[in-house]
């Protein structure tokens, strides 16, 4: 596989992440829930529980490796990417 595949297959994945993520926002903020903190409680936790299942929210947010999903949180927090 070269570089560029490379680069382009972790683009899609980083952008399916988002699109995750911002489908399991809306569903929580939909239900009145805290988005943010439910979403943090996951990550640190891994309990599905923190996520609703409306919109089948529980279940989009687990085919979510959380190693990657943190690890790019953190580059776009640093502006590393």
């Amino acid at each position: 596989m070269t570089n560029q595949t490379e680069n382009n297959t972790l683009q899609e994945e980083v952008t399916d992440m988002r699109e995750i993520l911002r489908q399991v926002y809306e569903a929580m903020s939909e239900k009145g829930y805290n988005p943010i903190g439910q979403i943090v409680g996951y990550l640190l936790s891994e309990d599905p529980t923190y996520i609703t299942n409306y919109r089948n929210a529980r279940a989009l947010i687990r085919k979510i490796d959380r190693d990657e999903l943190m690890s790019e949180l953190v580059k776009n927090y640093l502006e590393l990417t």
